[in-house]
């Protein structure tokens, strides 16, 4: 019996049974084998507006037990040319954003450096900084898509302490975890801080794809940029919020005028081909949920995830 056979998990049951590890993978720190291990990251103390993101990993692993395994768009079964595991969450201190970071620093770099690759689940979008200083140890210099409505590269959002879930990318970007001729942004909008905050992004590095752009020419267009752009081993940062919130209610700060949910597969879909040394999938909020739209739509991101690294292994 393999361990997705399990009865314990209710693999063959319906997605109302049984234990909801993600997508009911075996839950295990053993990484023998192992070629990619999903990470929850509970923590949203780093917010500026709305919590919950704690709440994330938790729900998106309740609604994969809804994907049944074959990729019907990209051809693929992930778990058939994978073997993936769930290896539970982080432990993070809620009132530390110092000390959680350095557990999500210490936790990754024990998964990557087994020749692991690792798919991170938020939590708020602070937790990109430690998730990419572990990958850059391992992998140097990474290019970066950083798909979100919010430009994440703010010097401060709270006066004690610089890290927030708005400020990772700058620090990534100072300390030289980015290729700066290789992070590209997508679904930037809204309403800013000040007039000059687009500004300071592009002059710490970035290649920014507003929504406007987005939708003037179209999800192939802005692929073939970053199929262009990307250099070398790729991380992917997915915030929620970069979906529509007619799409994704549940987030901390959903802009209005987002992709869709389809244009936002298509976008992930795109990166076949890349080499993707890991990702994440921010900010989604269960408790602004409605009818749990914004998990499912997270746990099918996730599950595209896998289906490109799946292909990547081919």
């Amino acid at each position: 019996m393999t361990d997705n056979d399990n009865p314990a998990f209710g693999a063959a049951l319906q997605p109302f049974m049984g234990i909801p590890s993600f997508m009911r993978l075996p839950v295990t720190r053993d990484l023998t084998g192992v070629d990619v291990a999903i990470l929850g990251v509970p923590y949203d103390s780093a917010t500026s507006n709305r919590g919950g993101a704690r709440l994330g990993p938790r729900k998106i692993r309740e609604m994969s037990m809804m994907i049944w395994g074959y990729n019907s768009t990209l051809n693929v079964r992930p778990t058939e040319r994978l073997k993936v595991v769930d290896y539970g969450d982080v432990s993070i201190i809620p009132t530390s954003i110092l000390h959680t970071m350095e557990a999500i620093s210490a936790t990754a770099s024990e998964i990557i450096e087994q020749g692991t690759t690792l798919i991170s689940l938020g939590g708020d979008h602070s937790i990109a900084l430690p998730l990419l200083r572990s990958h850059a140890k391992k992998f140097g210099p990474l290019s970066v898509v950083h798909i979100d409505a919010h430009i994440d590269t703010w010097e401060a959002e709270f006066a004690a302490i610089p890290y927030s879930h708005g400020t990772p990318f700058r620090y990534a970007l100072q300390e030289g975890l980015i290729r700066k001729d290789a992070y590209i942004q997508v679904g930037i909008r809204g309403p800013v801080s000040n007039e000059k905050d687009y500004a300071e992004a592009l002059e710490l590095g970035a290649r920014m794809i507003t929504i406007h752009e987005v939708m003037e020419k179209g999800i192939p267009a802005v692929l073939a940029e970053i199929h262009a752009r990307v250099k070398g081993p790729l991380y992917i940062s997915l915030d929620i919020d970069a979906a529509d919130p007619a799409y994704a209610p549940g987030t901390g700060t959903p802009e209005v005028g987002g992709m869709s949910s389809y244009q936002l597969l298509s976008l992930v879909r795109g990166l076949r081909g890349l080499d993707i040394v890991g990702c994440d999938l921010v900010e989604v909020s269960p408790p602004f949920d409605h009818g749990d739209i914004t998990s499912i739509l997270a746990s099918n991101l996730t599950f595209e995830y896998l289906s490109l690294l799946a292909l990547k292994k081919e």
